[in-house]
Order: structure tokens, then C-alpha cells, then sequence
């Protein structure tokens, strides 16, 4: 078993956390009072336990709906700004060296705040989170990624914006949101657009839905990076030692796309009955580059530690292979090379080297 101070200061990776699925619960109490706000509980404690409890429910779509509140209160720039920075102040906190941000612009322009603006105000919140943190000597890089909503009118002022600031926080653009009934196949041109704009893409697939979902995102959009995609396993055979792929499963891993699984997520969404029997080992042992993630750190109770430990526990992973899922993890983000290279041999391989990870 790997002792947990050594996994809390693994120089870690956060791919996949929402923006509006990071917020304190404090927090949440504080602007939501001040917003006039009804709320299901008045303590930090009980409502963060009624955020779990909520989206516990084996359901994506019922999952889903716990969105409603923590948008509720990201409405004004400076709500964004501050949630922003908490969410980077979080994240350095468990050791994160890298982290992208995800959020949908267009849930936060209700009280009048344009597209622009409120990517804008995370921008702003962004810097100051990883100001605050080197100053307390947990340095971070942050960027954030914009996304279009599965059900809603396509948006190409994401790609404009996406281009506009790729050199100034934005890493790429992302879908998301319910997979159930929708297809991410429906923005094909919009995200075609973007790969002609050299933006990066990492689009939901093969969360609640099955292999269809996947070749959406790849496929039809072009992903350079899979949002969950843990039923890609469907595509895969083990046999003991003997490793089958399909035809999909076998292009991403030839491809090396690497895939963001997101455990206790994966879990309170009916993916799997206990993490013993989540795919997240047996994706690893067919060859897909597999990365670890929170997705919603304050609907599953969760952090980037907890995950990390949960799969050492679960699958006897030593404190190297947890090194290695780091160092993949940051190879596969939205970062420009040269800066990607210099996070890997100036920050995380110091890091894993003081601690004994070959």
C-alpha cells in the first residue's frame, strides 16, 4: 500500500475538473446568500454532503442536475473570478502542477455578462489562484477549456474565443453534458472548424453512453483527447494474458489518445458496481493511455490524492506506476511543447525523484 503523504506530494495532473464542479461549499453558501438564494443546507458540511449524496444517484442526467445550483451562483465576473481562483488554490493544495480547467461560457451570461467577459473573469481568477500559490510555494500552471453544451445551439464564438486567447489561458474546447438522446456528432462542423484553427479538442465520449458515443468524439470530431471513455472497454477482450482489441479500441491505442477517467465519478454514474470492477485497470493492461481525474471534485467528495490512492488500494499500483500516470497525464495536456517539456524535466521529475520514483 502506498502511504498517502507520498501520494499527496506526487507533482499531479488534473485533465478533467469541471470549473462549476470545484466550487468550496462555503463559498457556495456565501454567494448564493447574497444572491438571494434558496439552499437545500446551511452549513458547508451538510451541503457538501447533500452535493454527494445527489449526485450518488447512478445517473448521469440525475447527476447532471446539481449543475443547477453551483451556475446559479456564477453569474456575476466577480463570482466567476473568485471560483476560479479557489479552484486553483484547491488544486496546488493537493499537490497539482498542471490542471485545465472545463466550463460552458454560455450557462453564465443570464445576469448579462457576455461570452467574452466571462471567460475573461476566469481568466483573471486563474492568474490570481496561481499568484497565490507560488507565493505559497506550490507552483501551478492553469489554462482553461471551453465547452459547448450536447442540447444547445452550436457556438462558433467559442472557436473565435478559443483562438483569441489561446496564448492567454485557453487550452481548447471541449463537449459536454448529457449523453443520453444527444450526439456530440451534432457539432461536427463547429469542432472541424476548430481543428482548422489548430485548437485543441478533448470532447466527452463513452461515459453514459457506449462505443457510438466514441467514434463521435474521434471520429466525426476529431478529439485529441476522450472525456471519460471507459466504455471503450466494450471494444477490448482479456483473457488472462491474451489481450484482443477491436477496430476502435485498437485506433486509440496506436494513436496513443490519451483517455480521462474520472473513478468515483464513474461510480455514482452506474459505470460499475464498486471500483473493483471499474475498467480502468484493464483499459491500463490493453494499452491505453489512461490518465486519473476528479471530474467533480465537490459532487464526489473527492481529490486528486483520494483517486490516486483509491487505485493503488484497489489495484495494487506501486508509487512508480502512479509516477508514470503523472508524467503521461502531463505529456497529454493542452500545453505548448516547449513549456509541456519544461514542467516534465524542471518540476515533475525533480519531484518524483525525491521520492524515490524511477
Amino acid at each position: 500500500m502506498v502511504p498517502t503523504d507520498d501520494i499527496a506530494a506526487l507533482p499531479k495532473v488534473a485533465l478533467h475538473d469541471h470549473l462549476d464542479g470545484g466550487l468550496r461549499p462555503a463559498t457556495i453558501i456565501e454567494l448564493a446568500h447574497a444572491a438571494g438564494l434558496a439552499l437545500p443546507a446551511e452549513t458547508a458540511e451538510a451541503l457538501g454532503a447533500w452535493f454527494f449524496d445527489q449526485a450518488d444517484s447512478g445517473s448521469l442526467a440525475q447527476y447532471l442536475t446539481t449543475f443547477d445550483l453551483t451556475v446559479a451562483v456564477m453569474q456575476a465576473a466577480d463570482n466567476l473570478r473568485r471560483v476560479a481562483r479557489e479552484w486553483v488554490l484547491d488544486l496546488a493544495g493537493d499537490g497539482v502542477v498542471y490542471a485545465e480547467a472545463r466550463w460552458a461560457p454560455a450557462q453564465h451570461t443570464a445576469a448579462g455578462l457576455s461570452l467574452e467577459a466571462a471567460v475573461r473573469a476566469v481568466r483573471d481568477g486563474l492568474v490570481e489562484g496561481a499568484a497565490q500559490a507560488a507565493a505559497a510555494g506550490q507552483p501551478i500552471i492553469v489554462r482553461q477549456l471551453l465547452c459547448q453544451l450536447r442540447g444547445q445551439p452550436a457556438e462558433p464564438e467559442l472557436v473565435d474565443l478559443a483562438v483569441a486567447y489561446r496564448d492567454d489561458s485557453v487550452a481548447g474546447l471541449d463537449c459536454a453534458g448529457p449523453e443520453a438522446g444527444f450526439h456530440t456528432a451534432d457539432y461536427a462542423g463547429l469542432f472541424q472548424e476548430a481543428r482548422r484553427a489548430k485548437v485543441f479538442l478533448t470532447l466527452h465520449g463513452g461515459e453514459a453512453a457506449g462505443l457510438e458515443s466514441i467514434e463521435e468524439a474521434l471520429l466525426d470530431c476529431g478529439a485529441h483527447r476522450l472525456g471519460h471513455g471507459v466504455r471503450l472497454i466494450d471494444d477490448i477482450a482479456i483473457d488472462g494474458t491474451i489481450v484482443r482489441l477491436g477496430r476502435l479500441a485498437n485506433y486509440v491505442t496506436a494513436l496513443g489518445i490519451p483517455v480521462e477517467v474520472c473513478p468515483s465519478s464513474n461510480l455514482q454514474t452506474g459505470l460499475a458496481p464498486d471500483l473493483a470492477h471499474h475498467p480502468f485497470d484493464r483499459l491500463r493492461q490493453a494499452g491505453v493511455k489512461v490518465t486519473i481525474n476528479c471530474d467533480n471534485r465537490l459532487m464526489s467528495a473527492t481529490t486528486m490524492t483520494r483517486e490516486f490512492g483509491l487505485l493503488a488500494d484497489t489495484f495494487g499500483y506501486d508509487l512508480d506506476l502512479l509516477g508514470q500516470f503523472c508524467l503521461d497525464a502531463a505529456m497529454a495536456g493542452f500545453l505548448p511543447l516547449a513549456d509541456k517539456l519544461a514542467l516534465v524535466n524542471q518540476v515533475m521529475r525533480p519531484r518524483l525523484a525525491e521520492l524515490g520514483v524511477r
